[in-house]
């Protein structure tokens, strides 16, 4: 089944290199290094260490507090990182620069792989929540690399479709020599898909493990001067199809408080001009955080069009909206909210982050809404309740306190011994 599996991926390759290239059109860093997703790079001098793969942002912010820890207790350990998209590998270089060595996540090509480890010869394989390649997993099997699924999710869905291809699923997870799984009901569902009990650890989600650094909190403080004490509120995160709504959401927002401020950050930064294009459209007045003094007391969306700074951005204000979740991409990441201590409100499409969504709901520490007049709704409210805003950050912190320790469980689990 494999092999009628590599025969495909063959086939439709010249397809996967026209919509890299197609992507490259609205983000050109798609079209560069791109022989590093063939495992074509130059080597690095030290071998024998660790592979991390992050597929983009959201994904390397998880595992950041891990590989810093790592590099701490383990000096001269080499770590490698791989990302499957710009933004992702933007982040690895911004936050890791020189520490680690980085490349692009290769293809699932027999032959992309194996050059990839044999120029970087790692020792173990730490995949981050639901990256499952059967090429990949084969590969490291037949060269001696140990390989752990970190973060661990499987929904209900995503189970189903696994068990449908039947033997081919069992013969690829059979192939991970450990699987450290968020919740229980995740690793309930890697047993019943045949992977042996004692390879399933329930660690719980590194996520939680955010620590907020002295220097974040000195940033926030001075975005929150700037704003003046105006009702603010962050859209992080936002996705095709859901800055319309959001900016409808703030039409009605400022009809309950004309001077709020929203702060609209976009996923993709090949959105920003057009999402600013839609601002404008909206007869919005628009202020760029990539343009310095473009804000005012009268800016009505202020856009987050530069990166890294999300935290920031949401540590200043006083809602956060997770975006992704209003349309049916599956949520981002709304633990950097809650631990900052701002009340948190998402839409109805949180199927990767659930566990984590539920809690927050069932903890007092975030509300979910399912459209954008609930999303206005929810926005005024807590303008309007100082105390009950106060209360749903103070919640979100205490979660994210509870909640931590899976870092320290999961570096248990590598053989870095």
């Amino acid at each position: 089944m494999r092999a009628l599996y590599t025969f495909l991926l063959y086939l439709v390759f010249p397809l996967v290199l026209l919509r890299l290239l197609w992507r490259s059109i609205k983000a050109p860093a798609y079209r560069e290094r791109w022989l590093e997703r063939l495992g074509v790079f130059t080597a690095p001098t030290a071998w024998g260490g660790l592979w991390v793969h992050a597929v983009s942002v959201g994904e390397v912010q998880a595992v950041l507090p891990l590989i810093r820890q790592l590099l701490a207790d383990n000096p001269g350990l080499p770590i490698t990182v791989t990302t499957t998209t710009p933004t992702g590998s933007a982040r690895v270089v911004e936050q890791l620069g020189e520490l680690v060595f980085h490349v692009y996540f290769p293809y699932d090509l027999p032959l992309a792989l194996t050059g990839f480890i044999r120029r970087v010869r790692p020792r173990a394989l730490l995949m981050v929540e639901t990256e499952i390649w059967p090429n990949l997993l084969h590969s490291c099997r037949r060269h001696g690399v140990y390989t752990l699924l970190a973060n661990a999710r499987l929904s209900a869905r995503s189970a189903l479709r696994y068990a449908r291809l039947g033997r081919f699923t069992h013969d690829t997870f059979a192939h991970i020599d450990c699987i450290a799984a968020q919740t229980e009901a995740d690793a309930a569902r890697f047993r019943a898909l045949g992977v042996a009990s004692d390879r399933v650890f329930v660690t719980g989600s590194i996520k939680f493990d955010i620590r907020i650094r002295a220097s974040l909190e000195e940033q926030v403080e001075v975005l929150r001067r700037e704003w003046g004490g105006r009702p603010v509120w962050v859209a992080g995160s936002t996705h095709e199809g859901e800055d319309e709504l959001v900016l409808q959401a703030h039409h009605k927002v400022l009809s309950s408080f004309p001077n709020a401020l929203l702060i609209l950050v976009p996923r993709h930064p090949e959105r920003f001009e057009r999402v600013a294009g839609l601002c404008k459209r909206e007869h919005l007045r628009l202020a760029r955080r990539s343009r310095p003094g473009s804000y005012s007391p009268q800016t009505q969306v202020y856009l987050g069009d530069t990166m890294g700074e999300l935290p920031v951005v949401i540590g200043s204000a006083d809602v956060a909206f997770i975006g992704g979740s209003l349309v049916p991409t599956g949520g981002h990441n709304m633990l950097e909210a809650a631990a900052q201590g701002v009340a948190v409100c998402f839409g109805p499409h949180v199927f990767n982050f659930a566990a984590i969504s539920e809690l927050l709901v069932a903890e007092g520490a975030a509300r979910r809404v399912g459209d954008e007049v609930e999303l206005a709704q929810q926005v005024i409210a807590w303008f309007r309740d100082a105390t009950a805003r106060a209360e749903a950050g103070e919640n979100g912190r205490r979660v994210v306190r509870q909640n931590r320790g899976a870092l320290a469980r999961l570096i248990e689990l590598l053989p870095l011994k």
